[in-house]
C-alpha cells in the first residue's frame, strides 16, 4: 500500500475554465442603461467565449433588461446609480442588478389590461422555465440586489412518448 500525501486531482479538474469569473459595472439609472447594460452582458459573454445556449441567452438579455427597467423606474429617486453584476462558471450564469432603494418587490401576476407591472413575474418565469433561481436580497448599504441564476445550456426535454 503506497503511503504519503494523497494525489493531486489533475490541473484542469480543479483550473477554472477560461469564460469563468465575475464582472460588475455601473451605469445611471436612466432609461438610457437598460440597452446599454443588455449590449455590456451580451458583449461580455461574447467577448469570453461563453458557451451560452442561445435560447438561454435570449431569456437572460430579457432578464436584465427587465431588472434594470425596475431599478430605473422605482428606485432612481434613492439610486441615482445601479450596478449590474454578471458571474459565470462552468455551466452556469447569475446576473444581478443592485439599487441603493430598501423596498424589497414582489413579483405580481398583472390583468391583461395592465399595462405595466409583469417585470419581476416575467424574470421568475424565465428563470424557472430554464430551470433557474432568482431571488432578491439586502445589500450592506440598505438597498438589494436582485439576481437571477441561470444554467449555460437549456434543461433536456423529455422524448416524447409513443402510445
Amino acid at each position: 500500500m503506497p503511503s504519503g500525501p494523497p494525489a493531486e486531482p489533475p490541473e484542469e479538474l480543479t483550473s477554472p475554465l477560461a469564460y469563468e469569473g465575475a464582472w460588475r459595472f455601473t451605469a445611471p439609472a436612466l432609461e438610457s442603461s437598460v440597452p446599454q447594460a443588455r449590449h455590456a452582458v451580451r458583449d461580455l459573454l461574447g467577448e469570453q467565449r461563453v458557451p451560452v445556449a442561445a435560447d438561454i441567452m435570449d431569456g437572460l438579455l430579457l432578464i436584465v433588461s427587465e431588472l434594470v427597467t425596475n431599478a430605473v423606474q422605482h428606485a432612481a429617486l434613492l439610486s441615482p446609480e445601479i450596478v449590474v453584476e454578471l458571474a459565470i462558471g462552468a455551466n452556469w450564469l447569475r446576473v444581478a442588478v443592485e439599487d441603493n432603494h430598501p423596498y424589497r418587490p414582489k413579483a405580481l401576476e398583472a390583468d391583461e389590461g395592465d399595462v405595466g407591472g409583469r417585470g419581476l413575474w416575467l424574470v421568475k418565469v424565465l428563470t424557472a422555465e430554464a430551470g433557474g433561481k432568482c431571488d432578491v436580497e439586502h445589500t450592506a448599504n440598505g438597498g438589494k440586489a436582485i439576481w437571477a441564476e441561470l444554467p449555460l445550456l437549456p434543461l433536456p426535454t423529455s422524448p416524447p412518448t409513443v402510445p
